[in-house]
């Protein structure tokens, strides 16, 4: 049943971070060698620190005539959120929720708080019941602009 999950039965594992101080263009070709829309960002620690979206840097580099071969990934940095491995599947319904975010980095607390790996939509809708999904597109996107 759903309810037992945790975020670690729910996520993807094996994310990859783009480094701090590598710039968005390296950040968009990991992206594009990876089919994927989104980095977690890491410090020199490799710790997390952020995370950057396709979107982010079409918005905020791009459209502004930037290069973005001239911008660090750490510079758009923004909130960050994350869950705790062992949360269960509501606390993460919940984060994601409240946060209006699609994609939630996991983080092994009791592992010395490393990235372990990042829960998406498409987590939520391989491992979530139909109502759950439901409730989490309408608190998500309704407020969505």
């Amino acid at each position: 049943m759903a309810t037992t999950l945790r975020a670690r039965d729910i996520m993807s594992a094996g994310v990859q971070c783009v480094g701090a101080h590598q710039t968005l263009l390296d950040a968009a070709k990991m992206m594009r060698d990876m089919n994927v829309g989104c980095l977690p960002i890491c410090g020199d620690n490799n710790k997390l620190m952020g995370l950057i979206t396709d979107r982010d840097i079409v918005i905020q580099c791009c459209a502004e005539g930037i290069n973005p071969a001239e911008v660090q990934a750490g510079s758009l940095d923004k909130a960050l959120h994350w869950i705790d491995a062992d949360a269960g599947a509501a606390e993460v319904l919940e984060t994601m929720e409240t946060h209006q975010i699609k994609r939630l980095p996991v983080i092994d607390v009791k592992g010395g708080h490393q990235l372990v790996g990042m829960i998406t939509e498409a987590n939520l809708a391989k491992n979530l019941s139909d109502e759950q999904i439901a409730e989490f597109a309408t608190r998500v996107y309704a407020g969505a602009g």
